[in-house]
């Protein structure tokens, strides 16, 4: 438990409501069919959970399950401390963009769950960030980063899943890559995904402002 508390926290949230959401429907306390993301339930019934916890199921527990937990718990957290480390805000900001996206997405293709379209989109950025890292795939193949998510979306194939959504999590993450990574640093392009200042006074630590002059009494020594 100490390891795991040492994990940065969005990760560490997100991993943890995924295998708490699984659990309770292991033991029969929550149904699949209170999570999925439904628009009529969600905008008439206002069963507003849906919008999240289509995200936290990722089937009954199984090799598939402890499968996509790995992944999401590795690239998450290699996100988290890698290209996102102190921009917690924009992080969280990531998640949000990405699961707007997906549900408006994923309701125009009739889909229920999009716990698997959201890995494959931290698997992405992370591939896209990380170009030239070598990754070895449960030791049976080693190729440069880029290559994961579609080696993803093969072994989701071999699995019997549906690819369509791992394809939704690779397009997003490739917008959000695209926005974020590419055309900021294009002629005439400039940043379009601000996360927002209340994200940042709610999730960042404070900067240290250089010209602060301690009081007497802060001095542990007086």
């Amino acid at each position: 438990a100490a390891d795991f508390l040492q994990v940065p926290a969005v990760t560490r949230a997100y991993t943890a409501a995924c295998v708490l959401t699984t659990a309770a429907v292991q033991l029969e306390l929550l149904s699949p069919f209170q999570l999925y993301f439904n628009p009529h339930l969600v905008f008439r019934k206002f069963q507003v959970w849906r919008l999240i916890t289509t995200f936290l199921f990722f089937g009954p527990l199984g090799f598939g399950f402890f499968f996509n937990m790995l992944f999401v718990f590795r690239y998450c957290r290699m996100l988290e401390e890698g290209s996102f480390r102190g921009r917690k805000a924009d992080f969280v900001f990531m998640f949000l963009f990405g699961g707007v996206l997906m549900t408006l997405l994923g309701f125009l293709g009739s889909m229920f769950f999009l716990g698997q379209a959201l890995m494959a989109m931290l698997v992405y950025v992370w591939s896209r960030r990380s170009p030239h890292v070598r990754v070895n795939f449960f030791g049976l193949l080693n190729f440069q980063a880029p290559f994961l998510p579609w080696a993803l979306m093969g072994f989701s194939l071999l699995l019997g899943n549906s690819v369509i959504t791992d394809l939704l999590g690779i397009i997003v993450g490739h917008i959000y890559y695209f926005l974020e990574d590419v055309f900021p640093n294009q002629p005439g392009g400039k940043r379009l995904l601000l996360t927002p200042s209340f994200l940042k006074l709610l999730l960042d630590d404070p900067q240290e402002d250089p010209n602060y002059l301690p009081l007497p009494e802060e001095h542990p020594e007086a």
